[in-house]
C-alpha cells in the first residue's frame, strides 16, 4: 500500500507597517509548489505575443508607379523599367520596389498554452517570490535581515499617499529597491523613442492588493507596480520571464489568491515521498 506524504506550508510573520514582526501565518500550498522556470518563460512569451498589436506592410507598397518591360536581347537586365527612364522599378531587387516576403496584417502571431500549464506558471511565479536567491539575481537591493515572502497587514491596502508609502518602504529596508529603479531610469537607445517607449525603467517593487483602488500610494514610485488579485499574471511577477520579483502581499489577497487557483494546487497536486510498505519487491 503506497503511502503518500504531503508537503506542508511554511509559516511567515505578518509585519506591520512599522516594519516589525506580528502574528504568524500559514502560506497557501501555492508557495511549495515546485520552481518551474520553463513554464514561467513559455507563459510569458504568451502573454507578450498575445497583446502584441498586428502589423504588415501596404499591400501596394513599392508597386505604385508604372513600369515596363523592354525584352530581351537588348544587352541589359530583364529588370522591368520606370515608364521614359532607365531606372528599375516595382519588383524586390530593386530601389523602391517592392520587399519580397512583407509581414502580413493577417498573420496569426498568437501563441497558445494550456490552462493548467499557465495556472502551474502562476502557482510557480509566486513560489518563487518565496525565495531570496532569485530576487537576488534580478538585481533587487535587500537588507540582510529580510526574509520573504513579505505579507503586510491588511493596513497596506489603506496607503493612499506617497510619503506614508515611503515610510512603510523605509522601515522595512526596501526604499534602496526603488532607488535603484529611479536611478536606473533611462533614455532607450534606438527607434524606440519615436514609438511610444521612449524610456526605460527597471523593475522593483510588486504590491499585490485584493481591489484596484487599494494602496494608490505606491503608484507613484518608478518601477514600482499595484496589481489587484483578480489582474495578476506570470507576467508582472516574472518580468521578461525570469522569476523572482520583489512582491508584496497582504492576508486578504493571498485569501483571494488562493481562491482563484483552486483546488488543483492544493497539496493533493504537490511532490509527494512515497513508500511502499508489503508486498513483494520489483
Amino acid at each position: 500500500m503506497a503511502e503518500t506524504q504531503h508537503v506542508t506550508g511554511h509559516r511567515i510573520h505578518v509585519l506591520t507597517l512599522e516594519g516589525k514582526q506580528g502574528k504568524q501565518m500559514t502560506l497557501p500550498h501555492f508557495f511549495s509548489v515546485p520552481h518551474r522556470p520553463d513554464l514561467i518563460r513559455r507563459a510569458v512569451v504568451a502573454a507578450q505575443a498575445n497583446r502584441q498589436q498586428p502589423y504588415g506592410a501596404d499591400p501596394l507598397a513599392g508597386t505604385r508607379r508604372s513600369v515596363v518591360w523592354p525584352g530581351k536581347g537588348r544587352g541589359m537586365a530583364r529588370t522591368p523599367r520606370v515608364k521614359n527612364t532607365n531606372r528599375g522599378g516595382f519588383v524586390p531587387n530593386t530601389v523602391g520596389g517592392r520587399e519580397a516576403h512583407p509581414p502580413r496584417a493577417v498573420t496569426d502571431r498568437t501563441k497558445r498554452i494550456n490552462v493548467k500549464e499557465r495556472q502551474r506558471a502562476l502557482a510557480s511565479a509566486l513560489a518563487a517570490t518565496r525565495e531570496v536567491r532569485f530576487a537576488l539575481e534580478r538585481g533587487h537591493v535587500l537588507p540582510e535581515h529580510l526574509k520573504l515572502p513579505l505579507v503586510f497587514d491588511d493596513e497596506l491596502e489603506e496607503v493612499m499617499t506617497s510619503w506614508k508609502a515611503k515610510e512603510v518602504l523605509t522601515a522595512v529596508g526596501l526604499w534602496g529597491d526603488v532607488e535603484r529603479a529611479i536611478s536606473g531610469s533611462h533614455l532607450r537607445a534606438g527607434k524606440g523613442k519615436g514609438r511610444g517607449r521612449p524610456r526605460r525603467v527597471p523593475r522593483s517593487l510588486l504590491v499585490v492588493v485584493s481591489t484596484p483602488s487599494s494602496a494608490r500610494g505606491f503608484k507613484n514610485f518608478k518601477g514600482v507596480d499595484v496589481v489587484p488579485v483578480h489582474s495578476l499574471g506570470t507576467e508582472q511577477l516574472a518580468p521578461g520571464g525570469d522569476a523572482g520579483r520583489l512582491t508584496l502581499f497582504t492576508p486578504k489577497s493571498l485569501k483571494m489568491l488562493e481562491d482563484r487557483l483552486g483546488a488543483h494546487l492544493l497539496p493533493t497536486s504537490l511532490p509527494a515521498v512515497v513508500g511502499i510498505s508489503g508486498g513483494k519487491k520489483a
